[in-house]
């Protein structure tokens, strides 16, 4: 299947270093991130789970639950993980999906469907497996982002991300360029000039279409 933003995510059984369980089970109420990658023991994957330990506060601060993929199985994993956490200087706990069956990496339409492993493959081989998903409480698609393997990516992005998603998420409002959290929003065009002030108070209008004001406590 194609997945696209707004589609709900498939309910996957999933395989992981801690433990089995169904995608949805594990979300349950939260905001949830998955990062892809194409095989366990390679330097930029290894940055960048060491980056998404180091952010576990921040993670757990925002009510988002992590999940990595990588196409190893589970003993692969759990022996990465010691090398994640030596290079980070960080508690790396959230589970890792074993998709060494490639099943989950082609259900989230990351690999086309007679893609295969052959024997002694390498990370050429999955390459498109270089995805950040981010999801929303109702297992919705929210954002995605697709990497290639040379290029690590940048978690501060995916934490500001995050911060625009939760904070527009049921609300008329949209993030600017470079938005940081605290920043003005800019006003919804679903809401005529009347409806903005009486929703937001103060509307700075930029442009007729570029109405800027402060999200509500």
């Amino acid at each position: 299947m194609s997945l696209r933003i707004n589609d709900v995510v498939p309910n996957l059984e999933l395989e992981t270093d801690l433990g089995t369980f169904k995608l949805h089970d594990w979300i349950g109420d939260s905001w949830a991130i998955l990062f892809s990658h194409p095989k366990d023991f390679t330097p930029v994957c290894t940055t960048e789970f060491g980056a998404v330990a180091q952010l576990s506060a921040e993670w757990e601060k925002r009510g988002t639950k992590v999940i990595g993929l990588s196409v190893d199985g589970v003993e692969e994993h759990k022996e990465w993980k010691s090398d994640i956490e030596s290079y980070s200087g960080a508690k790396a706990g959230f589970p890792i999906i074993a998709d060494d069956s490639l099943e989950v990496s082609k259900a989230l339409d990351m690999l086309p469907a007679d893609a295969y492993l052959p024997d002694g493959s390498t990370a050429a081989d999955s390459a498109s497996v270089r995805v950040v998903f981010i999801i929303s409480p109702d297992k919705k698609l929210q954002l995605s982002m697709t990497y290639p393997m040379s290029v690590g990516r940048n978690f501060a992005e995916v934490l500001r991300a995050l911060d625009a998603l939760q904070a527009s998420y049921g609300v008329p409002v949209a993030m600017p360029a470079n938005w940081q959290a605290g920043q003005d929003v800019i006003a919804a065009l679903s809401l005529n000039d009347e409806q903005a002030k009486e929703k937001f108070g103060e509307v700075n209008t930029v442009l007729p279409y570029l109405r800027m004001v402060k999200l509500p406590a």
